[in-house]
């Protein structure tokens, strides 16, 4: 299974299981993701979620040739499905970061509690090297967070940051040496079980309620742009420089413009 979950004494563990393609997801991973995060939140013996990737990688965003077969083409995609249920789910969410966190690998965390990440992992929000636009409403969560020249610069640039960048930016709650990350996550989900559930959900409920309608406008928002923009000329050059491994061109597009405009 490319999910798996598993539930043990209130933990519920939700852990993404493609090794060999970095943990990429696809259309089918987002349905089954979707529907663990559906579970974990109706489920009553569930006190605390844990999200993590299986060895030593989180999750390098999407798997690109399943996405190009079968892109969103609306806001019921099961990717979009996924970050509603993750932003609205009011149970605690805990996630442990190693290896690379690309796309939204990074941006599911902007609906995390807690994020401990290792001092190895890695960190990219590529949209704009795509041709595309901020997701998971990480264009409103981010700069809250960072501010907005250090959320600009991850979001503007696309550029890999490091795992003490990403604390700066808020993005992470703290990191830690990888021999030492499994047992401080393990330490830190103890504290959580320990603690009266009512409590924990509704401390929570108070911290996003300022954001959540927010939040839920702008995944629409992103989300319609986004679709939008996958056929356009410089997601495909893109797309396509990817499958060749080369940088893409996106010179030619402004050249056009130009000459189109005079």
């Amino acid at each position: 299974m490319d999910i798996q979950t598993s539930l043990n004494d209130g933990l519920y563990t939700i852990t993404i299981n493609r090794p060999a393609r970095k943990n990429s997801f696809t259309n089918a991973m987002y349905t089954a993701i979707g529907d663990a995060f559906q579970e974990a939140m109706h489920h009553a013996g569930v006190k605390v979620i844990l999200l993590k990737g299986h060895e030593g990688c989180f999750s390098a965003g999407n798997d690109l040739g399943d996405f190009l077969n079968d892109p969103p083409r609306d806001l019921n995609a099961p990717v979009f499905r996924f970050l509603r249920l993750i932003s609205v789910c009011h149970k605690p969410i805990v996630a442990q970061v190693e290896g690379v966190a690309v796309g939204i690998g990074t941006t599911m965390l902007l609906h995390c509690d807690l994020v401990y990440a290792s001092t190895t992992a890695k960190f990219s929000l590529p949209f704009t090297k795509l041709g595309l636009c901020p997701e998971a409403a990480s264009s409103l969560l981010l700069p809250r967070l960072a501010g907005y020249q250090k959320a600009a610069e991850l979001l503007l640039l696309g550029d890999m940051f490091s795992a003490q960048k990403a604390s700066e930016c808020g993005i992470v709650s703290d990191v830690l040496e990888p021999e030492k990350l499994q047992a401080h996550v393990d330490a830190q989900v103890a504290k959580l079980l320990a603690l009266p559930v009512p409590s924990l959900q509704i401390t929570k409920r108070f911290m996003k309620s300022d954001t959540r309608q927010a939040v839920m406008d702008k995944l629409g928002e992103e989300g319609l742009v986004f679709i939008d923009l996958i056929p356009e000329p410089q997601a495909q050059e893109a797309f396509k420089a990817f499958g060749e491994k080369r940088a893409p061109d996106f010179r030619q597009f402004e050249l056009f413009q130009t000459k189109a405009k005079a």
